[in-house]
């Protein structure tokens, strides 16, 4: 389909501010599970850098 067909048959997603979203109200236990999910996961990716790094060391020594 082309953009002209399917703007006639409106067939195009929503603007960001016409999508409703209600706000979740979640309990401190929950809150603090998800944050220590998000900084084991951080602590995951640095020390993935970390590896990369030490990969590109030796790359470049070669």
């Amino acid at each position: 389909m082309d953009i002209e067909q399917l703007f006639e048959e409106n067939c195009f997603l929503p603007c960001i501010g016409e999508i409703e979203t209600k706000p979740v109200r979640k309990d401190l236990d929950t809150l603090l599970k998800e944050l220590n999910v998000i900084e084991n996961n951080l602590e995951e990716i640095k020390a993935r850098q970390r590896n990369l790094a030490q990969l590109a060391i030796r790359h470049q020594s070669t």
